[in-house]
């Protein structure tokens, strides 16, 4: 069984994930997918470097994340242009990852899910849910980025109704991390009687 699990920038999706992870589940990170695509030797990472110009590399050869960012999140165009490069490539990890998996569930964590069209591969998806005013103290705190560019990025995803709509499930997680873990053991619980129940 796959379970998707997805929340805007600052939501907790990956203490989320991280805590799933504890409790035996295999997690597939879609974060961790578009890292691997564009390491230093994939081609992928030339085609951008060719795109935006050298200065988008940084001197051990590695993409510069933040500078890259900056140039998408203000420009529509060339996040598309992006999106169109990457997305395929991660799609490709994602699916072998997602085949390699051996605990009762697994969990594809995308905070691109329904953007993505990704929540169509699971059998359930998980929200994890916070205010966008949170979003926003949380994520400044976090990654020192200005209140713009925090807001940019909360712009070019799935806005927090039309995640509420896929969502089979809804982790709200404005308290703290006890609480966060109370909801997700109930969760678990839900979803290994679940699996159990398909083997039936």
């Amino acid at each position: 069984m796959l379970v998707g699990l997805t929340g805007g920038i600052g939501s907790g999706k990956s203490a989320a994930a991280d805590y799933f992870a504890t409790l035996g589940i295999d997690v597939v990170d879609a974060d961790l997918a578009s890292r691997a695509v564009v390491e230093p030797g994939q081609p992928a990472l030339s085609t951008i470097a060719e795109h935006f110009g050298a200065g988008i590399v940084d001197a051990q050869g590695h993409l510069d994340r933040a500078a890259l960012r900056k140039k998408v999140f203000s420009d529509v165009a060339e996040r598309k242009w992006l999106q169109q490069l990457l997305h395929p490539l991660i799609n490709t990890y994602l699916v072998e990852q997602v085949a390699g998996a051996r605990s009762a569930y697994c969990l594809l964590v995308n905070p691109l899910l329904i953007e993505s069209g990704q929540q169509q591969w699971c059998d359930s998806v998980i929200v994890v849910d916070v205010p966008v005013a949170t979003q926003l103290t949380r994520t400044m705190d976090r990654d020192d980025n200005t209140r713009e560019q925090v807001q940019a990025i909360i712009d070019a995803q799935a806005s927090r109704e039309q995640r509420l709509k896929n969502a089979d499930f809804v982790i709200t997680n404005d308290r703290d991390l006890p609480s966060l873990y109370e909801q997700i053991d109930a969760l678990h619980n839900d979803l290994m009687q679940q699996c159990q129940n398909h083997q039936e």
